[in-house]
Formats: structure tokens, C-alpha cells, sequence
């Protein structure tokens, strides 16, 4: 089975309302859904909650591979507003200041094509100043709130797992439209994922 977490129900609203005819629509944070190809999970937002429902999840289900998706923001100029990016390698952002970090950088398999692929820093943590925003963009491509926490729980469980996120924005950068921008990422990345879960079960 196919496993497929998002962290908010507004990141997960598209793919929901679309996917085999809405069978999973009305499915809240907490909750999962599944049928006997698809399974589909909302962690919530943050590392704490994406952590404690995934493992939660991996307990409770047996899964060939997990898919994170959901939105994020651009520390890469490259990366178009919009588009799907696929993670490459994830590395948790709060605890970078150690000398030995306790949580590794992870490389992660990206079996999207045609996609821009990137580096993932997940942090809770509000940047502040130039110097920090800096060094941030110097390092990492994107940044989300969840990406490592799914990825880490999923790697202990041995369960490969692929996150891809569409870019909502560029770090720093005011969007004054920014609804409307959520609203079209949300609906960008519902349409991808129903195309590549197709292709993935059909491949299976």
C-alpha cells in the first residue's frame, strides 16, 4: 500500500476533492484514510505532530513507500512559485547550530520526473536577520515545517519515503496575493499527485 501524508487538510483539499472521485474527502487533521492501493494521513502542522502521527501511522499500517507532499517556501531564486519540487535530501534546521548534530542529513530518492529537485531544511524556528537568512540560503533550496520529521520516522521503520512540495513563495518576499497563491498551489499539487500515484500503483 501506498502511503501519502500531508500536514494540513488546506495542503491535502485538492487532492482530496479529486482523487478517485473525492473517496477520501472530508478527512481532518488526525485522521486516516485508506482503500486497498492509497492511504492518506494528516499529521498537522509542526515536527511534533508530524512525528508522533507517523510513527503512529507506520505502527498501524504496513506500507511499501510514504509520500510527503504538501507547500513550501523558496530559499532558491531558481525555484518558480507554483511548481512541484522534489527533495533530494532533507536536514533538520533547528538543531544545526551542534557541533554533531543529533538527526543526520537524509538523501532521499526522487522518482517524479520532470521536477525540480532540491536540499530540505525543516524548522519551526522564525529566521531572523540578514545574516541568518543568508547562511540559510547557502545551504538549503526549501523550507517546510515537516519534511525531516515524516522522513526520519519513515527511514526507522525502514519504509522509503519521497517528499515533494510545491513552492508557495520566496523567502523574504511579500506576496500580496498570497490567497490566491495558496489556493493554486494547493490545486497544482492535488493534480500532480493524482498523476504520479496513478503512475506509481500502475508501475507496482
Amino acid at each position: 500500500m501506498l502511503g501519502i501524508v500531508f500536514a494540513t487538510q488546506e495542503e491535502a483539499s485538492a487532492f482530496l476533492a479529486t482523487y478517485k472521485r473525492g473517496r477520501f474527502d472530508g478527512l481532518e487533521e488526525g485522521g486516516v484514510s485508506h482503500d486497498d492501493d492509497v492511504l492518506v494521513a494528516l499529521t498537522g502542522t509542526g515536527k511534533i505532530k508530524a512525528t508522533l502521527r507517523t510513527e503512529r501511522l507506520l505502527r498501524q499500517h504496513r506500507l511499501k513507500r510514504l509520500i510527503h507532499a504538501g507547500t513550501c517556501t523558496a530559499l532558491n531564486e531558481d525555484l518558480v512559485v507554483g511548481k512541484p519540487v522534489g527533495a533530494a535530501q532533507v536536514f533538520e534546521g533547528d538543531r544545526i547550530e551542534l557541533a554533531a548534530p543529533t538527526y543526520p542529513r537524509m538523501p532521499l530518492d526522487v522518482p517524479f520526473e520532470g521536477i525540480a529537485t532540491g536540499t530540505l531544511v525543516t524548522q519551526d524556528h522564525t529566521v531572523q536577520g540578514q545574516e541568518e537568512r543568508s547562511y540559510w540560503q547557502r545551504i538549503a533550496d526549501l523550507s517546510d515545517m515537516s519534511g525531516y520529521a515524516v522522513a526520519y520516522v519513515a527511514a526507522t521503520h525502514g519504509v522509503p519515503c519521497h517528499i515533494v512540495k510545491v513552492v508557495t513563495g520566496h523567502f523574504g518576499t511579500e506576496d500580496a496575493n498570497l490567497r490566491k497563491t495558496l489556493a493554486s498551489a494547493y490545486e497544482k499539487l492535488g493534480a500532480f499527485l493524482v498523476k504520479e500515484v496513478d503512475k506509481m500503483l500502475q508501475a507496482a
